[in-house]
């Protein structure tokens, strides 16, 4: 304490450092780049979150629009819409609650339905969507490849 006050005393020098008036911005911009790179990487995942193996076709591609609805049928036979998960025989309920918009006719339907599925199931599920009102309805498949050729089904030879 004497210390002190003889360095006060004899007007001594204090020792105070001026207010830095600079930011560091270079870990904040670090930090920036590592969060867009990480939606970058992630963004394409949520596109569709149901993993389905779709059947490959020929067809041209399918114009996505803003007010569309996707439903999904997985391997095991269970519907989801968007990636909401529809309890089993839940589907008519489901789709009472999609906004049919100003004019009443709903969104544009975009179904995707897994390749191993019975064709049944996915008659099943365009019966509901027809009963519920959505007409409009885009089947979904993987343009990757080339489809098996389809037969005409009649092989009379004798």
């Amino acid at each position: 304490m004497a210390m002190g006050l003889m360095n006060s005393g004899r007007g001594g020098r204090r020792s105070r450092r001026a207010p830095m008036a600079e930011i560091n911005v270079t870990p904040f911009v670090d930090v920036m780049l590592v969060l867009l790179i990480i939606f970058m990487v992630t963004a394409p995942l949520l596109a569709s979150g149901v993993p389905i193996e779709l059947p490959d076709s020929n067809a041209n591609p399918v114009d996505q629009t803003p007010d569309q609805v996707t439903i999904s049928i997985d391997g095991e036979g269970y519907v989801f819409i968007d990636d909401a998960r529809v309890p089993v025989g839940g589907l008519p309920q489901a789709l009472e609650t999609i906004d049919r918009g100003a004019d009443g006719k709903g969104p544009i339907i975009v179904l995707r339905g897994d390749k191993a599925l019975d064709y049944g199931r996915v008659m099943a599920v365009m019966g509901e969507l027809n009963r519920a009102g959505f007409n409009s309805i885009s089947l979904i498949t993987n343009a990757k490849g080339a489809a098996t050729p389809v037969s005409s089904g009649s092989s009379d030879e004798e």
